[in-house]
């Protein structure tokens, strides 16, 4: 396996978090939930072979060195994507057993999420940085 990087250049993190947020838009319009195998594919991809599609066909856009452009801290998107593939897989596994409402909830989840992400706001660093503040309490109460 590749020595992963310490930092994703932003401009491909947004190309993921739109491909997410349109995915599942287009899954909502259609009703074709196998447009939801399409940002969970990449997702697990990326989780397990270290190598996202869409975040490699986006490399061939940049114009600049990746290194020139705003980092995001590789751990955390990775933390992210785990979110992510989790919501995107209870999302279809929930449309493949018709329990319509659990899949709406869990896409309605990655959605907001991703959209969210677009506009500023990282709910995964959120979530994260709560994490690490509390195992830090708790072990430097023991």
């Amino acid at each position: 396996m590749r020595k992963p990087p310490f930092s994703v250049p932003r401009p491909l993190v947004r190309l993921n978090q739109w491909f997410i947020v349109l995915s599942v838009a287009a899954e909502w319009i259609t009703s074709a939930e196998w447009l939801l195998l399409l940002p969970l594919a990449a997702g697990l991809s990326g989780l397990l072979f270290r190598f996202n599609p869409v975040m490699q066909f986006g490399k061939l856009f940049l114009q600049k060195p990746s290194s020139s452009y705003i980092p995001e801290e590789w751990k955390q998107q990775q933390f992210n994507q785990v979110i992510a593939v989790a919501c995107l897989f209870l999302a279809y596994l929930s449309y493949f057993f018709h329990y319509s409402i659990a899949a709406y909830v869990f896409s309605i989840m990655v959605f907001s999420a991703a959209l969210v992400a677009i506009l500023g706001f990282c709910v995964g660093c959120f979530i994260r940085f709560q994490w690490q503040q509390f195992q830090y309490r708790r072990s430097s109460s023991r």
